[in-house]
């Protein structure tokens, strides 16, 4: 189960492991948009020379007005795991983070102390949250955010992991993001617009902190294609409404699936529903022998993960591989 536990992905191993190589896999472990933004192919990208600082201004700019803050907020990233972890070594201090979450999450600080949501809200130190969640997709609202934010200490930070924050811009925080406030926020590209091969992502915050990121990320941090991808992405607002429709009603369709098999879907992001069984272990591999992928976990054997599948044809054979128990 390790190749799988580990994170979402891994079809080459599950291949391997369940032995039907030829079979036309359904990937639901990874909670990415199954229907990506089309316009990739439509792109110029010019692979022949370094891409230009205006060239990323402009994604930032983009993706500030995409996120609602100020551009000035904004740095780019190769990826919100490669942010997470540059801005744990800027702060350089021990803090602590929801759990459960993002195993990056736990590698942040030094020390970093898991701590469940209730004792979140109670405490004063450097926290980290990602919002929604995963694997659960629980969400705390915009106010208990702040609310949180607010009762930080004097010199302790809010981070905010709000990777799956696009599919539902109603529940992020960054209008509070600004020069005076000891907020930060991540946000991923791949996620939503369904390409997280791309590697992109952003870190919004502070002024002073993003100059220093900056300059640890050197000259050239973001590819031409992932700029180019991500400043057209961003831009295309018909898309981007289109697609938060077709995932609520995409989610909609899974919950009714999974509860007709007697499992009680758990959580707010379209991207993924969360199963609890004692049998997480047999359903997943059950599935698996029907070449659907899905998200088991090592601490968590009653736990089983289910992204959200990309048409009508993968939901019902995950419906009828369901129903083979």
């Amino acid at each position: 189960m390790g190749s799988w536990t580990w994170h979402g992905g891994a079809i080459d191993a599950a291949k391997r492991h369940f032995g039907n190589h030829d079979d036309d896999w359904i990937d639901l472990s990874t909670g990415i948009n199954p229907e990506a933004w089309p316009g990739v192919a439509d792109l110029a990208i010019d692979w022949h020379r370094l891409p230009e600082q205006n060239a990323l201004a402009d994604l930032e700019d983009s993706a500030a007005q995409f996120f609602g803050v100020d551009p000035r907020h904004v740095c780019a990233v190769p990826g919100t795991e490669t942010g997470l972890r540059l801005v744990g070594q800027l702060l350089n201090r021990a803090g602590q983070y929801v759990a459960p979450g993002y195993r990056t999450h736990s590698e942040m600080f030094m020390p970093g102390t898991p701590v469940d949501l209730k004792a979140a809200m109670a405490t004063t130190a450097t926290l980290l949250i990602a919002n929604p969640n995963n694997p659960d997709g629980r969400i705390v609202s915009r106010d208990g955010l702040a609310a949180l934010l607010d009762s930080r200490g004097e010199s302790e930070w809010l981070l905010v992991d709000e990777a799956y924050a696009d599919c539902d811009p109603a529940v992020s925080i960054t209008r509070r993001v600004g020069e005076d406030t000891r907020l930060i926020v991540f946000r991923s590209f791949g996620k939503f617009f369904g390409l997280p091969g791309v590697r992109l992502g952003f870190v919004l915050g502070p002024q002073s902190l993003l100059a220093t990121l900056r300059s640890l990320l050197g000259s050239w941090p973001i590819s031409a294609g992932a700029i180019a991808i991500g400043t057209a992405a961003y831009r295309d607002r018909d898309w981007t409404v289109q697609a938060r429709n077709r995932l609520r009603v995409g989610a909609d369709a899974l919950d009714r699936v999974l509860r007709s098999h007697g499992y009680a879907p758990q959580g707010l992001c379209p991207l993924f529903r969360l199963v609890h069984t004692p049998n997480a272990p047999k359903v997943f591999e059950r599935l698996a022998r029907s070449a659907i992928l899905t998200r088991p976990f090592a601490d968590r054997t009653d736990w089983l993960r289910v992204g959200l599948p990309g048409d009508g044809t993968a939901l019902d054979r995950l419906d009828k591989a369901l129903a083979c128990g």
